[in-house]
């Protein structure tokens, strides 16, 4: 029954490191998740500055009012995207950091356990030497009787 405290605190350590496991595989998902959800607001931005370029290059001239207003609606729309995904991005970047944190109190967590079991191997090492010099120091004092004993001394 003296081994059940070691395999329940190995049970929590081998727990824990699949919980910093998956901790550190949510983490990756949601920074891959930030990335995507900056790619598309980095090519938002790129094609509204595109257009934006295009729309300084061919001026004014010769084109319909009906053009103009399409084109302004057009580009109030992509104003309102790329505003809508700095939203996604605002919130892929919050969801990633609590997956950041969630991972350093995982990781936190198994640094305790481990350390909670090095300092039980310690004890039972410390433990065992002095089981050891007990033993040996009988047996020392043993011996000096016996030979107490075979030289006739009394003690």
């Amino acid at each position: 029954m003296a081994n059940t405290p070691h395999r329940a605190l190995q049970l929590a350590i081998e727990q824990a490191q699949r919980q910093r496991d998956a901790c550190a595989k949510a983490l990756m998902a949601r920074r891959q998740q930030t990335a995507a959800a900056m790619q598309q607001l980095e090519q938002l931005q790129s094609y509204a500055a595109e257009m934006d370029a295009r729309w300084a290059r061919q001026g004014m001239a010769g084109v319909s009012v009906d053009w103009v207003t399409h084109q302004n609606q057009f580009m109030s729309r992509l104003q309102q995207a790329t505003g809508m995904q700095e939203g996604v991005v605002a919130q892929m970047r919050r969801h990633e950091d609590t997956a950041r944190q969630t991972l350093v109190q995982a990781e936190q967590r198994l640094t305790v356990l481990q350390k909670v079991w090095q300092q039980r191997q310690l004890q039972a090492q410390q433990q065992q030497a002095r089981y050891e010099q007990k033993a040996m120091d009988e047996m020392a004092m043993q011996l000096s009787m016996r030979r107490l004993a075979l030289n006739g001394e009394h003690v």
